[in-house]
């Protein structure tokens, strides 16, 4: 059997202690530090009535919608939104229906998109403790193999094998959680970006 065997269940055992201090599995869909929202209030974030069906003119809709779709895209920054908006607001009279009508619908976007990625995060978390279930698992079946009066070494190869491969996996994945974790974050403060920038612009 491989020397290294005792070394691999002690790091198993690590691992799953670090990831029990890193996430809060009394949400098992939540993983991270930061605090779980489950849905962003437009109200929140905007002081303004918002119509569902205002009769607006054809170019000025065209123009709303043309706006929120390039100000929800985050390869756009906000310098550019800003810049973006303020081509906007020359071109158009700015009341606040207009731009309750533009915030809605980039709000509506970048809300849409935010749930999505928390749904992934659920998944992502529940894949991480199925994994780490696995593990441990393969840990207690390897002292049960190591612990018989005569050690199947080729099973406990097999397991070690196993688990190697599988803690791999399980700290390949942990590394982008933090990343994934700020996402909703940076959306909701883009959301609140683009509504400041989009208020400034109204006119009184």
């Amino acid at each position: 059997m491989k020397l290294k065997t005792i070394a691999s269940l002690a790091a198993a055992v690590a691992l799953l202690a670090e990831g029990a201090v890193a996430a809060d599995y009394s949400d098992p869909t939540w993983p991270c530090i930061q605090r779980k929202v489950e849905r962003l209030s437009i109200g929140l974030m905007w002081p303004h009535a918002v119509e569902e069906a205002p009769d607006l003119a054809a170019d000025l809709a065209r123009d709303i919608d043309a706006l929120a779709d390039t100000l929800v895209l985050r390869r756009i920054s906000l310098e550019e939104a800003e810049a973006r908006v303020a081509e906007f607001a020359e071109s158009h009279e700015t009341t606040d229906q207009v731009m309750s009508q533009v915030f809605s619908r980039v709000f509506d976007q970048i809300a849409q998109r935010r749930t999505r990625i928390m749904e992934g995060i659920a998944d992502f978390s529940l894949g991480q403790i199925a994994l780490a279930e696995r593990i441990d698992a393969a840990r207690v079946e390897m002292d049960t193999v190591m612990e018989a009066a005569e050690p199947d070494y080729d099973r406990a190869d097999a397991l070690e094998e196993q688990i190697d491969w599988d803690e791999r996996i399980y700290t390949d994945r942990q590394k982008s959680l933090t990343y994934v974790c700020e996402t909703p974050v940076l959306l909701e403060k883009r959301l609140y970006a683009i509504a400041q920038m989009l208020q400034g612009k109204i006119e009184g």
